[in-house]
């Protein structure tokens, strides 16, 4: 397994588990973990089932390390966020296996968005979500503005851009900007049950369902059925939905390959 500086990589029993390891800065995101990131995510498609991210300490990610950008009023953020930011978070939202972000504290500013970008967030109920870019005369990055909108609404997503207040994780969950908030004590084992469901099921099922969610955004109802057809057919020559309708007959819970 690769070792990295910023960010931790293991893998078990089909979860990729990619722990954001900077605690004294709240895991604010440098450079060398926005690379780290990206390349871990990667490993990850092609040696687990599912992905989980989260962060060691107190915090997810408190978004941007300031203090790795150096002269702020010289800093060309435009190549930042395309060169850095970009394949960091296409390599999670692209992910071919499923993404869970396990959200155990603070996610502010990119690293809310960050969190956005895996197919599933949990949070713990003393978590919280911050677009905290106005704060710094700022708009949100790291995908926000494209996120936001699409799990929240407009108005939602136009008041917690403006405002740049906190979203306690319970609001988030029932705003629809994540799909659930557990209390703490029961969060790790929570999201590892999530994973490990994730981990034995059809893998090819999910990659492709994934597909199609991200692809009606931008599709007409004629397009979209035209897609569903294209991918269920290629869901149906695979293993696991033979394996998944003999069980069904059997009544037994299926056991799928993944492949």
């Amino acid at each position: 397994m690769k070792t990295y500086s910023t960010i931790s990589l293991e893998i078990e029993d089909g979860i990729a588990l990619l722990t954001l390891y900077r605690p004294d800065k709240l895991n604010a995101l440098n450079a060398q973990m926005r690379a780290e990131i990206a390349d871990a995510a990667n490993a990850a498609e092609r040696g687990a089932r599912v992905l989980v991210l989260t962060g060691a300490g107190r915090a997810f990610c408190a978004g941007q390390d300031l203090s790795d950008a150096g002269n702020a009023a010289s800093l060309d953020l435009e190549r930042v966020l395309r060169d850095e930011y970009v394949p960091m978070l296409r390599a999670v939202s692209e992910c071919r296996i499923p993404t869970i972000a396990a959200v155990n504290g603070a996610a502010a500013g990119a690293g809310a968005n960050l969190a956005l970008a895996a197919d599933v967030v949990i949070a713990a109920h003393s978590a919280y979500f911050s677009q905290a870019f106005t704060r710094i005369g700022l708009m949100p990055d790291a995908g926000g503005t494209y996120w936001l909108p699409r799990q929240m609404g407009a108005a939602k997503a136009m008041g917690a851009a403006l405002f740049a207040e906190k979203i306690p994780a319970e609001d988030a969950a029932a705003w629809g900007m994540i799909w659930q908030a557990v209390p703490d004590m029961e969060f790790d084992a929570h999201w590892r049950e999530r994973a490990a469901h994730l981990a034995h099921g059809p893998t090819e099922a999910y990659r492709h369902l994934k597909s199609a969610l991200r692809a009606s955004w931008g599709n007409d109802e004629g397009a979209q059925l035209d897609l569903e057809a294209k991918l269920q057919g290629a869901c149906g020559q695979t293993r696991d939905f033979k394996e998944g309708v003999v069980a069904f007959l059997d009544k037994r819970k299926p056991k799928f390959e993944g492949r």
